[in-house]
């Protein structure tokens, strides 16, 4: 691996100039994102639920018809269409254009999936977000910014290759990156191997989600409680220590949110950096050691050691990992 790399030039992304059309995207998201839950196996910790980032948009990769036909759903931000491909050749898409509302992304989806022998039923109202309204009713959220949503999509590529590179130096039960339609975050998580105390009374969906010790990591566009695009990192069963330890780059910060503390890196700190790679892997290298030095975990044993680590990593753990006398 080279140890020069060009400089990446990444865009701004303001929570106020795109928040209408983060909205209605954030929406059709779930829409899709219900398709795939329905149409894919179950899987660990609601690995079969995510979306992924790929060379045009996002993307839901192959799922399954009951009437046994393969098909995919793509959202297109290059030509801007969301695209419905089969195994037995059929590709069909309609045009994701300001005005279009949830009801009629909703309707229109349907219609194509039913038009092509594969729709699915699925629970009609949004999840874990502020939104209430069921799909077919909202015609309200109909904001679509092309340039907003490029934008957004570029900073997704980018940010999944940076957790892909980080991924590499975990040998340990690592999730993929993949994108979560609840909170629109992309997302990757490192598993300490142990099984986490159970949680009285937690739902369905976090009991799933929490059941093993575990790390995560995190990109998402901002919402009402934290106003700007922002890097997050969380550790779960949270250690009690873990607020005191220490965070890089300078701008790092713990902050409270909900009933825990998240590890907090603004976009605009990593966009305005010297070497923005190097200020992300230095955040998620410091929020990692962070948990697993307070949750007891042997980080040693879990350092890869198939794949070589880049030039620059002993540099990085220098900043992260606290001196000894």
């Amino acid at each position: 691996m080279s140890s020069v790399r060009e400089r990446v030039e990444l865009p701004e992304l303001p929570l106020a100039s795109w928040e209408a059309t983060k909205k209605t995207l954030h929406l059709w998201v779930q829409i899709v994102g219900k398709i795939r839950m329905a149409s894919t196996a179950p899987r660990n910790h609601w690995w079969h639920v995510p979306l992924y980032v790929d060379v045009r948009g996002l993307t839901t990769r192959r799922m399954h018809s009951k009437s046994g036909v393969s098909f995919e759903i793509d959202f297109d931000f290059i030509e801007h269409r969301l695209v419905v491909a089969t195994n037995e050749g059929a590709v069909e898409s309609f045009a994701l254009v300001d005005g279009l509302s949830v009801a009629g992304f909703d309707e229109q989806l349907h219609a194509l999936l039913a038009q092509l022998g594969i729709d699915v039923t699925i629970r009609e109202t949004p999840f874990g977000v502020p939104m209430t309204t069921p799909f077919p009713a909202d015609q309200e959220d109909a904001a679509y910014d092309r340039d907003a949503v490029e934008r957004f999509w570029r900073i997704l590529g980018w940010t999944d290759g940076v957790f892909e590179e980080f991924s590499g130096w975990y040998c340990g039960k690592t999730s993929p990156v993949h994108l979560f339609w609840h909170s629109l975050d992309l997302a990757v998580t490192r598993f300490g191997g142990k099984r986490a105390p159970a949680i009285p009374d937690i739902d369905p969906v976090n009991r799933e989600a929490y059941s093993h010790e575990l790390v995560s990591f995190g990109f998402w566009a901002g919402d009402e409680k934290i106003g700007e695009p922002t890097y997050y990192s969380y550790t779960a069963p949270e250690p009690a220590e873990l607020r005191q330890q220490p965070l890089h780059p300078d701008e790092a910060h713990w902050t409270d949110y909900g009933p825990g503390r998240l590890a907090l890196l603004p976009y605009e700190a990593v966009r305005t950096a010297a070497d923005p790679r190097a200020a992300l892997l230095t955040f998620l290298e410091s929020a990692y050691q962070a948990g697993a030095r307070t949750a007891g975990w042997d980080s040693g044993e879990l350092e890869s050691s198939w794949c070589p680590n880049p030039p620059e990593l002993d540099e990085l753990l220098a900043r992260v990992r606290p001196r000894t006398s």
